[in-house]
């Protein structure tokens, strides 16, 4: 009855629908959810650099970086971080944390630990108004790469 294909859109009113309950949903989830006091800190943005060049840019893209084949596909698009957010941080967080259904936004809370999740939110505080020589260079000088920072983590060999 519904053409749930990626490669046809939703009609205006069934996107403005699911719109409006994503938005009121994390809205609601993410009351309560307080940043680290060191949410601006160079170690934090740093580290989640090296975490968004990995597991993020594919999506979501990056000043400089042009559209991927998967990018491409997606439907609805993710949306390129480096455009200025309405979202808070909290918000950020519950949704990296979490994902959202039908959007191939994964929940990495199953496998990142919440220091993690809130220093890919620093990062991407960051990534509006960055130049992408600025992009380049954090990513290349992130301090470990994500197989390193995961390395510990329960459940990862």
């Amino acid at each position: 009855m519904y053409n749930i294909a990626a490669d046809e859109p939703h009609t205006p009113a069934v996107y403005s629908m699911l719109e409006r309950l994503r938005d009121r949903s994390i809205e609601a989830r993410a009351r309560g959810i307080t940043p680290p006091a060191d949410l601006a800190s160079a170690q934090r943005v740093s580290v989640g650099a090296g975490l968004y060049g990995e597991v993020c840019s594919g999506c979501h893209l990056g000043p400089g970086v042009e559209k991927s084949e998967m990018s491409q596909g997606l439907y609805p698009q993710a949306p390129e971080l480096a455009r200025a957010q309405d979202l808070t941080p909290a918000q950020q967080f519950w949704i990296i944390k979490h994902g959202v259904k039908l959007s191939a936004m994964p929940a990495w809370g199953k496998t990142h630990p919440d220091p993690l999740i809130w220093n890919m939110v620093a990062f991407v505080r960051k990534l509006p108004g960055m130049t992408p020589e600025q992009y380049k260079a954090l990513v290349a000088s992130a301090p470990a790469d994500h197989d390193e920072m995961m390395k510990d983590m329960p459940g990862m060999k």
